[in-house]
């Protein structure tokens, strides 16, 4: 019943966002609400998300494949699959924000590997490559030593995107609101929380249910309880260290956050449903032992991350870096008070709606992905 649901809301996705492709594609960014002042927006915040999905994956599914954790024996080929179509979703969303797509190849030919973007362009590449691998061995030869080697090749590209997409924003000196450097170190465990919660629901909707299924649901529920401890720490240490520091860039931006236009969004889905509802939920025994409830508690922990990420890059975006700029120009694309646009919407839709197709296409139709294992 579950998996005919997501097929079905997938299908629904993807036709809202058959819209956001074509005007995308053949019309181009006409129809966006980002511009000249704010240079970022929603497609930018979903490929920090998707990209920590499927890094975070992948480092779940070396709990199988490199640590040989016996309770997740069977699980890693899953959390593969999962990083394989969360991270060209990921990509989709930030091509999309580029003005001119067909010039990625300069980046192959004629990098600047002084670049945090260049290091990730590579990176993202050769993650996929690895990740392929990774499902061919897993299909083949999952005990073999060449799994261990992909694996932990894979380990480190994943910690290292995580942390790079943490320093893209962190050396920008310009934006108060990023130059934090604690973000490389905050992105990896932000990715883990996200594998964790993806693996949440994999397992509590997807797999047999059994006394192994309960197991592993605990243990990650235990791990998640933690993992939001530790992120509401985060939060409570950048929003404290940014006001202290009496920086007026990086108070507004907290004010906007906790205050304004932004505070519904960060209250309302990020803090209450996205950590909160879930925290509670797996803390009480009689909740956290339901494989439907958990899974959606996974759901509501990547909700919550979605809006973190947009959360990140909106309010930096919409303090003006000069004194009067928002006074001293008017026009089309020439403000600070962003939000998506319909076009916007209909592509981000429309990439989830692909990706969560893609995952259950693929454990429908991959024949490893069929079996049941418990243990090899």
């Amino acid at each position: 019943m579950i998996k005919k649901a997501l097929y079905a809301l997938g299908v629904i996705a993807v036709l809202l966002g058959l819209y956001g492709f074509y005007s995308r594609l053949f019309i181009g960014e006409r129809d966006v609400n980002y511009g000249s002042y704010v240079t970022w927006g929603l497609w930018v915040a979903m490929y920090l998300f998707f990209a920590g999905v499927a890094t975070g994956a992948f480092m779940l599914a070396t709990l199988d494949y490199l640590f040989n954790v016996k309770l997740f024996k069977g699980t890693g080929k899953y959390a593969l699959w999962a990083a394989l179509v969360t991270m060209p979703a990921a990509l989709i969303t930030i091509a999309f924000d580029l003005g001119h797509m067909e010039r990625i190849w300069k980046v192959y030919l004629n990098p600047n590997f002084g670049a945090p973007m260049a290091q990730l362009v590579w990176g993202y590449t050769l993650f996929l490559i690895v990740v392929i691998v990774a499902l061919v061995l897993a299909a083949r030869k999952p005990d073999s030593l060449g799994m261990k080697i992909v694996m932990s090749v894979g380990l480190f590209l994943a910690i290292f995107l995580s942390g790079g997409v943490g320093a893209l924003l962190g050396v920008n000196a310009s934006r108060p609101g990023w130059h934090n450097g604690m973000l490389p170190a905050q992105f990896p465990l932000f990715s883990l929380t996200s594998g964790a919660a993806l693996m949440m629901i994999v397992i509590g909707w997807f797999m047999p249910a059994g006394e192994l299924r309960s197991q592993r649901l605990r243990a990650l529920s235990i791990a998640m309880i933690v993992l939001i401890l530790v992120k509401a720490y985060y939060l409570w240490t950048d929003f404290s260290l940014a006001v202290y520091s009496g920086v007026p860039d990086a108070v507004a931006g907290v004010n906007l956050i906790l205050f304004g236009r932004y505070a519904w969004a960060f209250w309302g889905l990020q803090l209450f449903l996205g950590m909160i509802v879930p925290l509670v939920v797996l803390l009480v025994p009689g909740l956290s032992r339901s494989a439907f409830v958990v899974g959606l508690m996974g759901v509501f922990v990547l909700i919550g991350f979605a809006v973190a990420r947009s959360n990140i890059i909106f309010p930096a975006l919409a303090i003006p870096e000069l004194k009067g700029l928002m006074e001293a120009f008017h026009g089309p694309h020439l403000n600070f008070d962003y939000s998506p646009s319909l076009m916007e919407w209909s592509v981000t839709i429309g990439v989830v709606g692909l990706s969560t197709l893609a995952f259950l296409i693929g454990t429908d139709r991959l024949p490893f992905l069929k079996r049941t294992e418990v243990s090899r």
